[in-house]
Order: structure tokens, then sequence, then C-alpha cells
């Protein structure tokens, strides 16, 4: 197992950023993987982005929504990712969570995921 936290999120105009950051800790072994996923209220779950934490970063932007305005990057030595959010819109609206895991639930496929999550940070963009 892996605990979570988030921090960043916050309240932004339209046309604005955050930087959401993601800590892990308490576990045995480093993840392999964090991710960032979204959810606004009435909705499914949205996988954003992952990123793998050994060896090559091999980011994988998930979302359409976020390709060109999202980038996703590690701190080995932090144990933190960090999720640059730019040119924020209100659709971005949503409780942003963290999730990290080992081996093939780092595959985002529909099927697996990261199975460790935290408990969010809040994103609200107003017009």
């Amino acid at each position: 197992e892996v605990q979570l936290e988030e921090s960043g999120g916050g309240s932004v105009t339209a046309g604005g950023s955050l930087k959401l950051s993601c800590t892990a800790s308490a576990y045995d072994y480093r993840p392999h993987c964090m991710a960032w996923s979204r959810q606004a209220p009435g909705k499914e779950r949205e996988w954003i982005a992952v990123i793998m934490l050994n060896g090559d970063e091999n980011v994988k932007i998930l979302a359409d929504s976020a390709k060109g305005r999202f980038t996703l990057s590690r701190d080995i030595r932090r144990n933190s990712v960090f999720l640059q959010m730019n040119s924020l819109s209100p659709e971005d609206t949503a409780m942003y969570s963290c999730a990290a895991d080992w081996g093939s639930y780092c595959l985002i496929n529909g099927v697996t995921s990261p199975r460790y999550h935290g408990h969010g940070t809040q994103v609200t963009v107003s017009s």
C-alpha cells in the first residue's frame, strides 16, 4: 500500500493556471507509477495523465482535453509528482486526485488502473 497526499487545488478564473502536487509515503517499495484523475459532480472519473517512477518518465497524457494544456512531472527524491494545468476553463472544475500503484495496474486502459488514491484536492474554475 501507499499513502498519497495532494495539494495545490483552489479557485481560479478561466485562463488561469494551477499546479497540483502529490507526495507518496508509507510504502515498502516505491510505486511504479503515479497518476492524476478527476471527477466532476455527476460524472465518471476521468484519467488525466500517468508518469512512471522507475526508469524513464514515460509520461502519458490520457485525457484529450488535457493535451497541450497540462503537463506532468516528477521529483523522485521527494517521491512527488506535479500536474501543471494551464489555460483552465470552467469545464476543468472537479475533484482532482492522485493515484499510485505497481505493475500492470499502471496500465490505464479501461480495464485496469492504479488502485491507491489520495483524498483529492478541489479545483474550481470560474468564467
